[in-house]
């Protein structure tokens, strides 16, 4: 396969939620599970471990626990659709493809589950009046790196946490001991129809300033 430039591959990066059933080679996935080691972490700690789901009854089990979860949230979210019909047909096949993964999430060739450890993270955000996220940076970087090698190697994938909120069924499940936590599941498989492509995002003078907030980085 051709190499793809780094801008060009996160230009590209899109959450595919299609994937097909066919198996994954072991290189290729040795190759994208590997560049996730790469990614940086507070203290070069790396507390973090993936556990990789390929056994059929695990990744049935998963998908019916991701299932019982999204439905109702799906529900709520189209709810939300947004009134502009060009913004609310992007919307709806954002959602509808959600369906698509959650009937087939545990069809899904592999499914790598980010784990965590608090205690071998300094959160330095830990005591302010907010939600804390700092511990996140220890962990999703490398959940970035996997997605990105993902589409090197022409993978479909996709980001979801939906499985946080069943935390104790999947930690019994995988054998995940404490304090490890879960971050993410990332479904890993080849695309069904085209897959990656260009982006729907917001602007760079949007989401940037420069020296105060509010000063557009132009």
């Amino acid at each position: 396969m051709a190499e793809i430039g780094i801008y060009e591959a996160m230009r590209t990066l899109r959450a595919v939620r299609r994937l097909r059933p066919d198996p994954i080679p072991d290189d290729v996935l040795r190759r994208v599970l590997e560049a996730a080691t790469w990614a940086p972490t507070g203290g070069n700690r790396q507390p973090w471990r993936i556990i990789v789901i390929k056994e059929a009854r695990l990744k049935e089990k998963l998908g019916k626990l991701y299932s019982e979860v999204w439905t109702p949230f799906a529900k709520t979210y189209r709810q939300a659709a947004p009134a502009d019909e060009a913004e609310r047909r992007r919307f709806l096949r954002t959602l509808n493809a959600g369906d698509y993964l959650a009937a087939n999430f545990g069809e899904t060739p592999v499914i790598a589950i980010f784990c965590f450890n608090p205690q071998q993270m300094a959160i330095t955000d830990a005591t302010l009046e907010r939600p804390s996220v700092v511990g996140g940076g220890s962990v999703y970087p490398a959940v970035e790196n996997l997605l990105l090698a993902c589409r090197a190697e022409g993978l479909g994938c996709v980001l979801t946490t939906l499985l946080c909120q069943r935390e104790p069924e999947v930690r019994e499940l995988l054998a995940i001991p404490q304090p490890w936590g879960t971050a993410a599941a990332i479904p890993i498989g080849y695309p069904v129809g085209r897959g990656h492509g260009p982006l729907v995002r917001r602007s760079l003078t949007e989401l940037s300033y420069i020296d105060t907030w509010g000063k557009r980085f132009s």
